[in-house]
């Protein structure tokens, strides 16, 4: 199924182009021109991304962007402006966009921002289901984990999490690290204070300072007005700072200095204020190699890090695969309105003996697949895309994890006709990520 995306967007110059561009690039295009037309469509089913300009002739953008967000929660909006500033940015951010997209725009900026906002899609919806799925109550966790190792996770989540400790989560892409943050919080005695998070990797160089330590009016161009940090507004809170290997250096010695001093100055101030909050940041590359590489300050590390919390990949858990796949069945055949009661058991041999490569996320988009593909009340061998066949002799040199991942590339690839986007996305990884993979795997993608 092809992603779709919403152009909203009075000049029809822009919705043609923008189309154009898009529709080559492997997405469904819904354009409307006016706010009334976008209005109209909140009945209908919701787009995946959402391209809202900012001055529409019978609307404020910024005013029908919490309409967006509260008519259709999962849809991702990028706001599309000939004036950005960076106040009109910051508050955008504030009401739920994604991003904050200037015109005229570079085609590549601009399908960058699109593939972005589908992968933070991903990962909400693969917080929500995991959340769901790991509901507490009485202090304790539900059985959904089943591996000696994720129950140690839980075991050191629920001695750690009472206390002010900084903790570094470690894992690979689609393991849950935003869902064990949240646990975290939820366990602590600052669960009733807000959870702020920021993805260090989604802010450009220039606002990651002024959105983390606050600004002054007059401290850069653009800054008209004074503006709180997310230091100041998680007070007495939690924040989470994912990707924190992909913050720049620069900033990585400004924040060290926070910590160690516990106050916070912001940019342009000249006065300080107490920071209090928890501080729980994440990653998915391995810190030695990221320290070696200069993406992360050694003593930075050392000081979020006082305990560290990894989470294995899913093929090094399985006895969590089919809990969790009962999980996100339960959730989505409640959504579909379907009646399935689980999985046959060459289904179930399917699900457990698979390596996915794209961890709980790609389980997820699986068994979520599954549920619409399914013809009866059990989803039995053929409603699923996965298969455990290794791969051909073409690379002979491949380990059996890596032959049992091409292999699953092949079929996917094969299942969308070549579609590498909506491959990269039933995989649970970005379409950067699977060019890569194709590049190294040596497949070739004209056949498809």
């Amino acid at each position: 199924m092809k992603a779709k995306i919403m152009v909203v967007d009075d000049a029809e110059g822009v919705r043609d182009l923008v189309g154009t561009i898009l529709q080559h690039a492997g997405y469904e295009v819904v354009p409307k021109a006016t706010a009334a037309e976008l209005v109209s469509a909140f009945g209908q089913t919701q787009p995946d991304v959402v391209l809202l300009d900012l001055g529409l002739p019978d609307g404020d953008g910024m005013e029908l962007l919490p309409q967006i967000k509260k008519q259709w929660p999962d849809t991702e909006v990028i706001m599309l402006t000939g004036n950005a500033t960076y106040d009109k940015a910051v508050e955008a951010t504030k009401l739920g966009a994604y991003h904050f997209q200037a015109k005229p725009f570079n085609q590549k900026i601009l399908l960058l921002s699109v593939e972005r906002a589908l992968e933070h899609r991903l990962l909400n919806q693969e917080t929500r289901s995991l959340r769901d799925a790991l509901v507490t109550t009485g202090g304790g966790t539900a059985r959904i984990f089943q591996s000696p190792a994720m129950k140690t996770v839980v075991r050191t989540i629920e001695r750690v999490a009472p206390s002010d400790v900084s903790i570094l989560i470690t894992g690979e892409s689609g393991t849950g690290k935003e869902v064990i943050a949240d646990l975290i919080h939820a366990l602590s005695p600052r669960s009733k204070g807000p959870l702020i998070k920021i993805n260090c990797a989604a802010l450009p160089r220039e606002l990651i300072e002024s959105e983390l330590f606050g600004s002054v009016k007059g401290a850069f161009t653009g800054a008209m007005a004074d503006r709180e940090g997310l230091f100041r507004q998680s007070e007495g809170g939690t924040l989470l700072l994912d990707e924190i290997s992909e913050m720049p250096v620069d900033t990585q010695s400004k924040l060290l200095r926070v910590l160690q001093e516990k106050e916070v100055r912001p940019v342009g101030g000249r006065s300080s204020y107490k920071a209090d909050c928890r501080i729980i940041a994440a990653t998915n590359r391995e810190t030695d190699d990221a320290i070696k590489s200069g993406k992360l300050r050694e003593d930075l590390f050392y000081r979020i890090s006082a305990i560290t919390v990894h989470l294995p990949p899913l093929r090094d858990r399985r006895e969590d695969i089919l809990p969790l796949a009962t999980a996100f069945l339960k959730r989505f055949d409640a959504q579909a309105g379907r009646n399935i009661s689980g999985f046959s058991p060459t289904a179930s041999e399917l699900l457990r003996s698979f390596d996915w490569p794209g961890n709980v996320r790609q389980l997820q988009n699986e068994i979520q697949r599954a549920v619409l593909m399914c013809d009866s009340d059990v989803v039995g061998e053929k409603d699923l895309s996965i298969t455990t066949a290794v791969a051909s002799a073409e690379v002979p040199d491949l380990t059996l994890m890596e032959a049992m991942e091409r292999n699953t590339i092949l079929q996917m690839l094969k299942d969308t006709h070549g579609n590498k986007l909506e491959t990269a996305k039933r995989l649970g990884i970005g379409r950067q990520t699977l060019y890569n993979k194709i590049k190294v795997y040596g497949i070739e993608t004209q056949s498809f």
